[in-house]
């Protein structure tokens, strides 16, 4: 179990490495914008806002959608977004909203 602890930070810090290019993100984020914002500041109420998030929830969140892992009515909206998404563009566009102030 003592030879676990250091395998699991091993991965997680190389994962947490992998950093996306926000430029590409923003590109990417034109189908976001209809329900997150075009500042990442959602418009609508229950829908979270994007802006200022740490990239590596955005990251996680975006694969949980993808692999089916998350469930519920915010699945079954963002399962259909994810999909077609790789995990360059995840790591993309969670590096363009996490970049962004939420204040705004």
């Amino acid at each position: 179990m003592k030879y676990l602890l250091p395998i699991v930070f091993a991965a997680l810090s190389t994962s947490a490495g992998a950093a996306g290019d926000a430029a590409a993100g923003k590109a990417a984020a034109a189908t976001c914008v209809a329900c997150h914002g075009a500042n990442g500041v959602s418009a609508i109420p229950t829908y979270p806002n994007l802006a200022g998030q740490k990239e590596g929830y955005l990251l996680a969140q975006l694969k949980a959608f993808k692999s089916g892992e998350r469930k519920g009515a915010a699945a079954a909206i963002m399962a259909p977004m994810a999909a077609g998404l790789s995990d360059q563009a995840m790591m993309d566009l969670a590096a363009y909203f996490s970049q962004m102030d939420a204040a705004k």
